[in-house]
């Protein structure tokens, strides 16, 4: 009995346990209240690491006077950039599908369109189980109150009744469904067994988060982007910050001393070389909003041209509260008429040096591995070869969480083993391999190692009349500008 009192700590031990870095956290006992029978049971934490996954904190309640069970999933860890949402085609009669590891954080979502279904964040917490366990928990908590509602709304619980015959049927693969998982936050997951292979029936969307979904997970969102009118001592904070925009000059990085030195000069050739890559005359500053600390910052932009490339925006954010640094370079200019694929024979150590521009709309390929990312996997990159490959092999074990889990069969594992070697033989260059960068948009770029571009023979551009998929993808099929287009012309010939 003695034992047991030992265990059991304040909530304060358990924060010190999430918060330790220590892998190998023990397991802490809060003493809490059943729900069900009014008493006081057990919750035990657990703070671990999933594998090439990320921290979670696991909790289980048990109630020794009435029996009563639960356990929940909470990410440690910090929220990824962008949303993700899975999409998981069940076909009828495939049982194997339903075996799949999901992982569903506490502010994702679950869809079933097929039933016109949806399971809200807050109706089922965080929870790591798979596609049958948590379709059959969604029927169970729906079965749950019928006797109650059979007794104050007979009609609506005739009607659960015939949805529960439809979604236990879907649980037991009698049926064709589409499963959905989506998470503004990113930490969502469901579990690809063909992978690094992509999966026919899952594919797998990033999106930037929409202002109610960054309030939604706790971050700071202007009022009117939510429609709400806000606190009136932050609107004139933000209107203050805003009447101190300026426009710096560029002299802060380079252009200035560049006058002063043409100035000091009669030569034309010095000049031409000092503004051959320089930006515009003047860098932009706005009030921002720092994604770390939530604090006011200040971001700075200006356009530039990328010899060879196109013209882009390239834009640093810093904020003085926290640290924080963040810098990202977006495409700039006309939407191209056409998208490009751009191969890159790597055969030398200069070759994994080259500058690399990833786009958000690019997919990588790698054939000597069979290796396909699609389009956002990654996000957009401003990095190298060498650069590229390991973030390729730091995202596959980030989101692939259950390789190396206890679980997993050695045939699996090895796998999995054998094809992160490969992976990191391509950075030493046993053998010449392939990069292919397919970019529907034509924004992501491969700098060339000569100063003529056409003289580079191992890399080759090419160009390609975009799908309508495509282009429905990408929202090109909606866009009409003739009325735009007209009005430029008529104004031009005026």
């Amino acid at each position: 009995m003695e034992n047991t009192e030992e265990q059991i700590v304040d909530v304060g031990s358990v924060v010190e346990a999430v918060s330790a870095e220590d892998s190998d956290a023990p397991l802490y006992q809060v003493e809490s209240l059943c729900m069900r029978c009014g008493e006081n049971g057990t919750t035990s934490f657990l703070m671990t690491l999933i594998p090439h996954f990320r921290k979670v904190l696991l909790s289980a309640f048990e109630c020794a006077h009435c029996g009563e069970r639960n356990n929940e999933v909470q990410f440690a860890g910090e929220i990824q950039p962008r949303g993700c949402c899975y999409q998981l085609e069940v076909p009828s009669g495939d049982r194997k599908l339903f075996h799949r590891q999901v992982v569903k954080s506490e502010s994702a979502t679950i869809k079933i369109p097929e039933l016109d279904f949806e399971i809200p964040p807050e109706a089922q917490r965080g929870s790591l189980s798979t596609l049958e366990g948590i379709l059959v928990r969604a029927a169970d908590e729906l079965q749950a109150l019928q006797e109650e509602r059979k007794k104050v709304d007979p009609q609506t619980a005739e009607a659960i009744d015939q949805f529960l015959v439809k979604l236990r049927t879907c649980a037991k693969g009698n049926s064709p469904f589409t499963f959905i998982l989506d998470d503004p936050a990113g930490n969502g997951f469901i579990e690809n067994p063909y992978a690094p292979s992509p999966d026919p029936s899952l594919s797998i969307k990033f999106y930037e988060r929409t202002p109610e979904q960054q309030a939604l997970l706790g971050y700071l969102a202007d009022p009117s982007q939510l429609g709400e009118s806000g606190d009136r001592a932050s609107t004139e904070e933000a209107i203050s910050a805003s009447d101190q925009m300026k426009r710096k000059p560029h002299g802060s990085v380079g252009a200035a001393a560049g006058h002063r030195a043409i100035a000091q000069t009669n030569s034309a050739e010095i000049a031409d070389a000092l503004f051959r890559y320089s930006a515009p005359e003047e860098v932009m500053t706005f009030p921002s909003t720092c994604g770390t600390c939530s604090a006011y910052c200040e971001t700075r932009m200006f356009v530039t041209r990328i010899p060879y490339f196109q013209e882009v925006i390239v834009m640093a954010s810093t904020c003085d509260a926290c640290g924080y640094r963040n810098s990202e370079l977006k495409p700039g200019g006309l939407v191209p008429e056409k998208g490009k694929r751009i191969t890159l024979s790597v055969k030398n150590i200069k070759d994994l040096s080259r500058d690399v521009i990833k786009s958000d709309s690019a997919s990588v390929e790698v054939p000597v591995l069979d290796l396909e990312l699609a389009s956002g996997t990654l996000g957009g990159l401003v990095t190298t070869v060498e650069g590229l490959i390991t973030k390729i092999s730091e995202s596959l074990e980030r989101v692939h969480g259950f390789t190396f889990g206890d679980s997993l069969d050695e045939s699996k594992r090895n796998k999995w083993l054998d094809f992160k070697a490969k992976l990191n033989k391509l950075l030493s260059l046993e053998e010449s391999w392939t990069l292919i960068l397919d970019d529907a948009l034509a924004n992501s770029f491969i700098a060339p190692v000569t100063d003529d571009i056409k003289a580079d023979h191992q890399l080759t551009f090419e160009e390609y009349e975009r799908s309508w998929e495509q282009n429905e993808e990408l929202g090109l099929n909606d866009i009409d500008t003739s009325s735009a287009d007209a009005a430029y012309n008529a104004t031009k010939e005026s």
